[in-house]
Order: structure tokens, then C-alpha cells, then sequence
């Protein structure tokens, strides 16, 4: 019979994906895993596998709760232009309080996995195409209300935005200046007026 497991998986994912995102999936060890998750190296095999299955597991999560929260940031504001605003803004700020030189969990595996590894270069293909979708229902919204012109390519704009998310994630890392971000945040938006 098969022992109850002891530990909140939810929980236990969550802190994985913790670990990955703040050292990136080479640098994490079995040890640095079983101590943040709370639990043993048998428990870790059982349920997830090993590292690279939690790790895909743990970036599934985190794309599913990222495009989430993207949605809900560019649904939120009074206007497409101040709801983009403040989604750049939130990157240069980080997203929900985490620091920013973290970056994107699925930006930083599109640089260190995604290149020689099938499934990653997926994920993160599929999160991408996402986003792109995410912000160009927000273009298009903004074309119908009249806030932004009708000579604008939804599809263009949507892929444009998307690649500089990804830039601005990756460029986070570096610790820029926080002031200088936030100025390149509004000038982004202000090329669609």
C-alpha cells in the first residue's frame, strides 16, 4: 500500500520553480531543490521524476500563471495604451513584488534550454505565440475604441511587442537603471499613439 504523501505538491512546485528562476536550471542542484521544497531526494523522484521533469512541470506552471497575469495586466487599465504602460512598467518593476534582475522564468530557458532541447524550445515557442496573441487582442481593442489608429498591423505590432518583452526580460538581468527602464517603457507605448 502506498504511503500518503506528505507534503503540498502545489507548494512543493511552487518553491521549485522559485529555486529555477533565481538560478537558472544548470546552476540548481538536487540539494538546492529538496531543501527549498522541504522535502527528500525519494519524494522528488517519486512525484516529479527528476530535475528535468520538475523543472518542465515547474515552467509549465509559471508559463500557465504568467500569460494569466499578462491578460489580466492588459485588461485591467482604463485604456489599452496605460494597460500596456504599466505592463512594461510592472517588468521593470518586477512582477508581483520579485526582483526583475530575475527576469522571465521562460525568457531565461528560452536562452539557456530552448536552444539545444525540443520540448523547452516548445514551451517556450507556444508561450511566446501566446503573448503575441495576449497583445494583439489588446491592439485590436484599442484600434475599435479609436484610441489607437486603424493603419495599424495588429499582427505587426502584437509580434513587435512580444519581442521587445522578451528583450526587456533579458536586459533586466543586467540591473539597469531603473529610471532609464521606466522612460523606455513609455516611449514603447508612445510609438502606437
Amino acid at each position: 500500500m502506498a504511503r500518503p504523501k506528505e507534503f503540498d505538491e502545489r507548494i512543493a512546485l511552487a518553491a521549485a520553480m522559485q529555486v529555477f528562476w533565481e538560478k537558472g536550471y544548470e546552476a540548481t542542484s538536487m540539494g538546492d531543490l529538496t531543501e527549498r521544497m522541504q522535502i527528500g531526494r525519494p519524494s522528488l523522484y517519486a512525484t516529479y521524476g527528476g530535475k528535468r521533469e520538475l523543472f518542465e512541470a515547474a515552467l509549465r506552471s509559471y508559463v500557465a500563471s504568467s500569460l494569466d497575469y499578462v491578460e489580466r495586466q492588459l485588461k485591467s487599465g482604463p485604456s489599452v495604451q496605460e494597460a500596456l504602460l504599466a505592463y512594461f512598467q510592472g517588468m521593470v518593476e518586477g512582477p508581483a513584488g520579485r526582483d526583475p534582475a530575475y527576469g522571465c522564468l521562460c525568457v531565461n530557458t528560452m536562452v539557456e534550454l530552448a536552444p539545444h532541447d525540443p520540448v523547452f524550445a516548445d514551451i517556450t515557442g507556444v508561450f511566446q505565440e501566446r503573448l503575441t496573441t495576449l497583445f494583439r487582442t489588446c491592439i485590436e481593442e484599442g484600434i475599435r475604441s479609436g484610441e489607437l489608429s486603424s493603419r495599424l498591423n495588429p499582427g505587426s505590432i502584437a509580434g513587435v511587442l512580444t519581442l521587445t518583452a522578451v528583450g526587456l526580460s533579458v536586459t533586466m538581468k543586467t540591473k539597469p537603471d531603473p529610471a532609464r527602464m521606466t522612460s523606455i517603457a513609455a516611449d514603447i507605448v508612445a510609438l502606437l499613439a
